[in-house]
């Protein structure tokens, strides 16, 4: 018979909930969700254009945390870097999707096609989506997110001098087609 499940405290850190997570505690799931998903959110809509991709970015990551709690890589005892990564690759992907999807609507017999695209009058985060997806995890997680390099390493599973060389690859790219947009402007 497995043990009763309690709730978790307010005070339970990340660590505790992590383990309580690991041997199949769903509310303890449900406390990490809703410690993180406001930041998780906030980070998807940085990445996507409309918030219900944003809350399904958020949702994918939590599904995939729960399947595979075996072999989650934690930071400083945090899912929350993993978290982060996850986010942006379900965001990409739901990018992804929907381009192919406005493909083939724009394909289909349509009297107009109103575009519903945000701007982005900096070009930042247009520039940063073009960024293959390696860089763009460690400028994310970096820059957006604070995280040190020790930190990024550990998350993505690379060592910290690959952190360095991406994240100066990033900027400098960034740099370059922030200048060129700003030289067409």
């Amino acid at each position: 018979m497995a043990p009763p499940r309690t709730l978790p405290s307010v005070d339970e850190d990340d660590a505790g909930l992590w383990d309580r997570v690991r041997q199949g505690d769903e509310l303890a799931l449900a406390a990490l969700f809703d410690r993180h998903e406001t930041r998780l959110f906030r980070h998807a809509t940085r990445l996507l254009t409309h918030r219900e991709d944003a809350k399904d970015a958020v949702t994918v990551a939590f599904f995939e945390l729960w399947r595979k709690r075996a072999s989650v890589r934690l930071v400083d005892g945090s899912p929350l870097p993993w978290l982060l990564t996850t986010v942006a690759h379900s965001a990409r992907n739901l990018e992804r999707s929907s381009r192919r999807y406005r493909a083939l609507l724009d394909r289909a017999p349509v009297a107009e096609h109103v575009s519903t695209d945000a701007p982005d009058d900096s070009g930042v985060l247009s520039a940063l989506k073009r960024l293959p997806e390696r860089e763009q995890a460690v400028v994310v997680l970096s820059v957006l997110e604070g995280y040190a390099e020790r930190e990024i390493a550990q998350a993505l599973g690379i060592p910290a001098g690959t952190v360095k060389s991406r994240l100066a690859r990033a900027k400098a790219k960034l740099r370059d087609e922030l200048a060129l947009e700003g030289a067409r402007a």
